[in-house]
């Protein structure tokens, strides 16, 4: 008995020390980014200005508002004119710079901290998160406090799948009622939307849909093979996901299948209540993995969370080195497929369709905040036109959702979340690379701050950090 006992307590003390070991790693990695948080911050934490001298791009139309003041009060726009005569605020001299909204990423997986730095250094004030986690609604509470500085913070629930067990980054549903559970307990515990996920069959995504309209919450749908693809244009689904998916599903990667194409492009001309994410930069950067054999040790691979360049960078780096090993026509076989994805894109804006920007940043080699960048010249390669390519991250983002309406465009009572960057961008894109200030809920953020986020996130140490919050999802979610 006695030897139980010893044995037990043995046990108690091995299971404390790990709990404090947890938490004290927790803890770390927390300080670590308290350089983001309000008071710490060095920008300016007043949240009141007039900008001066600035050429306005509004975004609700095709023009540009030269030489205007932008009076912020509060984090909200107040007025923008010619003259304006306020005391006791600070004034910034724009210097005939220009002012934008700031950038929305509608497809982004977050898993530290770091990460909303990085997205705030490339201009991007908003983020929808796509993967829910425990870990995202303690984010999100800490952003609406206004305890640190964030790009604003939306986030799905856990990818809804079906019964199939498809990777243990999804939860699987068995029955309608567990489904309807599902979409109830998201909803109370202050998730944003639902994001549904290949897999799922077509009386779970009933269910699914149905409790979404009495719960009053948004669906945002990866595009399931259990369905028809047509099944998605159902108005409660405010946004489909991923070009890839349309030639993987209703093409079945026939890119001759001409007809098939035109349906789901007419599919689309009609449906008036969803939105495009077509994330091809995701995409694109297999084609990258299979022409970079050194792709994990570039220098933007040093702003990926440790622990997804570890596990998901690598493998899906040496799925592709081993398939482009078997079959040296992968990598043409892939490059044809993404121009594919632009001839889509073109096709689809041609029939009208509402594109969002989204990237699918924070999985593979896809680099948080940089890379809507990179997603934002694809669309211009497809055919767009610079305002048409903006309006895909800034005011068509914010008419997603009923809850994001308050941003993506300057104008009077918006949420001041800008850019300032020196060239137009309506002639020039890649001016939106070099934000030299940019402004979230009207606290401005100078160049040698924005450096500096970037500074910190660069070869991060919190991998373990980051693998107890997975745990910890995977034990709570299941």
């Amino acid at each position: 008995m006695k030897i139980v006992k010893r044995i037990l307590k043995f046990i108690v003390i091995i299971i404390g020390v790990l709990l404090l070991s947890i938490v004290t790693i927790l803890l770390v990695d927390k300080q670590s980014t308290n350089y983001l948080k309000v008071e710490n911050n060095n920008s300016t934490n007043n949240n009141s200005f007039l900008i001066t001298n600035v050429n306005v791009i509004p975004m609700n139309q095709d023009t540009i508002l030269v030489d205007k003041m932008v009076y912020i009060k509060g984090g909200i726009i107040q007025n923008i004119t010619e003259e304006i005569k306020i005391k006791d605020v600070e004034i910034i001299d724009a210097k005939d710079k220009y002012l934008t909204p700031g950038l929305i990423d509608m497809h982004v997986h977050i898993w530290d901290r770091y990460e909303l730095g990085l997205y705030l250094s490339n201009g991007v004030t908003a983020v929808r998160n796509l993967w829910g986690m425990p870990m995202h609604l303690r984010l999100k509470e800490d952003v609406n406090n206004d305890e640190i500085i964030s790009p604003l913070f939306f986030t799905s629930g856990p990818k809804l799948t079906g019964p199939e067990f498809i990777g243990d980054d999804n939860l699987n549903i068995e029955s309608p009622s567990e489904a309807k559970e599902k979409v109830i307990s998201y909803k109370d515990r202050g998730y944003d939307f639902i994001k549904t996920y290949y897999g799922i069959t077509e009386d779970l995504f009933g269910a699914v849909i149905e409790q979404a309209i009495v719960s009053n919450m948004d669906i945002i749908a990866h595009p399931s093979q259990k369905v028809p693809y047509a099944y998605h244009f159902n108005p409660q689904i405010k946004s489909i996901e991923h070009a890839e998916e349309i030639i993987q599903q209703p093409l079945n990667y026939n890119l001759s299948d001409t007809l098939k194409l035109k349906e789901v492009i007419n599919d689309f001309r009609k449906s008036k209540h969803s939105s495009f994410s077509p994330t091809l930069t995701v995409y694109n950067n297999i084609y990258q993995m299979l022409i970079d054999d050194d792709i994990l040790e570039s220098e933007q691979l040093k702003f990926m969370n440790p622990l997804i360049k570890k596990v998901d960078s690598k493998a899906q780096f040496e799925r592709w080195y081993t398939t482009k090993l078997r079959d040296s026509s992968i990598v043409q076989t892939i490059k044809k497929q993404h121009d594919f994805h632009l001839k889509i894109i073109n096709k689809l804006h041609e029939a009208g369709v509402t594109f969002i920007c989204g990237t699918d940043a924070g999985i593979g080699v896809t680099i948080p905040g940089f890379s809507i960048h990179q997603e934002l010249a694809f669309y211009k390669e497809a055919g767009l036109s610079n305002y048409e390519v903006l309006k895909t991250a800034t005011v068509n983002a914010s008419k997603t959702h009923s809850i994001m309406n308050e941003m993506g465009t300057i104008e009077v009572g918006k949420i001041a979340n800008l850019m300032l960057i020196d060239d137009n961008p309506l002639l020039n894109l890649s001016a939106l690379q070099n934000p030299t200030d940019v402004f979230i809920k009207g606290r401005k953020l100078n160049k040698e701050t924005l450096d500096s986020f970037e500074e910190k996130a660069r070869n991060r140490n919190n991998l373990i950090a980051s693998a107890v919050r997975y745990l910890e999802n995977l034990i709570i979610e299941r």
